[in-house]
């Protein structure tokens, strides 16, 4: 790819991470184009980890969407390629900042999921359930203020090393 290209993505990046930060557990982070990739790896994540029990083939879905740009990320690192790198991690933090309303919703069970209906119509969803079985479904709000969180700063941080990877002209 050459420097512009790469310049621009990060440009495109940049613009797309203040976006994201400037709507926090807003379901809205969910319409993004990256969202149906992201539901595809989600979704297989429940398949993937079926062997493991029900808890973790519930969990699998968020945990593989979140795995799947980091095992990118290794396997670019792994190649001495630290602009892809930062481009997978940033595509992890998207991921996170995906999951965050999701997990914020374990209460109020209100978001439209994959189905055309709301948790609450469909007796629960993932992170209800997940929160439920760790005792924790009081902090659905703080864990995925968190998670959003955790993700707009791996965003950012990923778009300021593509950015000085393209300013130094770097692999």
């Amino acid at each position: 790819m050459t420097r512009w290209a790469r310049a621009t993505l990060v440009f495109g990046l940049a613009v797309w991470t203040i976006q994201f930060a400037r709507t926090p557990l807003n379901p809205d982070a969910m319409e993004s184009f990256l969202h149906l990739p992201d539901l595809v790896f989600h979704e297989a994540g429940h398949i993937l980890f079926l062997p493991f029990g029900r808890f973790m083939a519930v969990l699998g879905g968020s945990l593989l969407q979140v795995l799947i740009p980091l095992i990118a990320a290794v396997a670019f690192f792994r190649q001495e390629q630290p602009f892809n790198v930062a481009i997978m991690a940033w595509w992890a933090g998207q991921n996170l900042v995906d999951l965050a309303p999701y997990i914020a919703d374990a209460r109020s069970l209100s978001l439209v999921l994959l189905g055309g209906h709301t948790g609450a119509e469909v007796e629960g969803h993932d992170w209800e359930f997940i929160l439920t079985e760790l005792g924790v479904s009081h902090r659905d709000q703080s864990i995925g203020t968190a998670t959003h969180a955790v993700g707009i700063l791996l965003m950012i941080s990923a778009v300021i090393v593509a950015a000085r990877l393209v300013a130094r002209n770097s692999e």
